[in-house]
């Protein structure tokens, strides 16, 4: 048998797009939304917000997003625990309140987002993090359980993680007008 082969770059996309594709809608939006706030690409409110309650949401997220820098300035280099408390702490607080938000249903989308929101050198820690905020009391007991059921033995139990950065990092897509399309062509 020949030696496995790591996968090149266009292969890993590709994979990125296909899981992001098999999420429900409602999460490719969160996704989408969390990305703009938490890599500051858009202003989130005037491209997502729908009503004043969504506006408020977000503005609340934003708020609570403002301490990934600090998050991603603390990502272990290496599995020492020493620096535990200025990592995991506010990793599980931001976690919490996007698990409270309903959208990210289950570990492999939380995963999916927070490996864009602070890059391949947190993927050990989310397995912890992740439980760590399905656990947490503000969550009604059937969402804890789902969440928490949907991390597999493999992901909680890992004994390596890949360091390869993500390529893939969806985007709003504007709603294409059909009929001007089709006079666009002629």
């Amino acid at each position: 048998m020949g030696k496995a082969t790591a996968p090149t770059p266009g292969q890993g996309s590709l994979t990125e797009i296909q899981e992001f594709a098999s999420f429900p809608a409602g999460t490719q939006r969160y996704i989408r939304r969390a990305l703009d706030i938490g890599l500051d690409r858009h202003d989130a409110v005037v491209r997502w917000s729908r009503d004043v309650m969504e506006e408020a949401n977000i503005r609340a997220q934003a708020r609570l997003y403002e301490r990934l820098d600090l998050i991603r300035a603390h990502a272990p280099k290496d599995n020492g625990i020493d620096v535990l408390e200025l990592f995991l702490a506010p990793l599980i607080s931001v976690s919490a309140f996007d698990l409270a938000q309903g959208r990210l249903n289950d570990f492999a989308a939380y995963r999916f987002l927070y490996e864009r929101l602070l890059g391949a050198r947190a993927r050990p820690w989310l397995p912890a993090a992740f439980c760590g905020a399905a656990c947490l009391p503000h969550l009604h007991p059937d969402l804890r359980r789902r969440l928490l059921q949907s991390i597999s033995e493999a992901a909680a139990t890992a004994t390596g993680w890949s360091g390869r950065e993500p390529s893939f990092f969806p985007q709003w897509v504007d709603k294409v007008d059909e009929a001007r399309s089709a006079t666009d062509g002629l």
